[in-house]
């Protein structure tokens, strides 16, 4: 009668073939998870009328109510005056943690005259507007400016117990 022994490498190969398993899971996991934070996310900003409600209106015959019941109050009215609305949208498509790539852009433009008449729209896409370049200047300010552990390290010794004491803080 011959008995048959599990050697040790027997039992290591199965919980070997068992930690591989959930090794690949983990793996196909992780890479689920990477793929799907890469998905591209589309985002609306902003007011974009319905173009069946901005065809309903008339130049020269509607007011600022009628605009405002049609379309909704703009994202914007004109600096100087309260003659021009403006309706502002953008959509953008962002993957991770890049920079958003623009989709569209329009800027709805509604002119009044002085009674409140509508006078004329016109509508700007992104080729109609223009880069600005910003400008990397610092504007200097006078002291000194100082590390964090400076900031820590040359508070201490500048705290008198005396004048506490002339105060009257509680515990000195």
């Amino acid at each position: 009668m011959g008995v048959t022994l599990l050697g040790p490498n027997k039992g290591d190969h199965r919980r070997n073939k068992r930690g591989r398993a959930y090794r690949s899971a983990l793996l196909g996991l992780a890479a689920l998870i990477l793929v799907g934070g890469c998905e591209a996310r589309i985002d609306q900003r902003g007011n974009k009328p319905d173009e069946d409600q901005v065809v309903q209106i008339t130049p020269g015959v509607d007011d600022k109510n009628r605009v405002a019941e049609l379309l909704g109050y703009p994202s914007t009215i004109s600096t100087f005056s309260d003659k021009t609305w403006y309706y502002i949208s953008k959509r953008t498509k962002t993957i991770a943690f890049w920079q958003p790539d623009l989709l569209e852009q329009e800027v709805l433009q509604i002119h009044f005259d002085d009674q409140g008449i509508v006078q004329n729209m016109r509508v700007y896409t992104e080729k109609d507007g223009q880069q600005i370049a910003y400008v990397d200047r610092v504007t200097p300010t006078p002291g000194n400016e100082l590390t964090l552990i400076q900031q820590l390290l040359g508070n201490l010794g500048k705290f008198n117990s005396d004048k506490f004491k002339k105060v009257g803080v509680p515990g000195s």
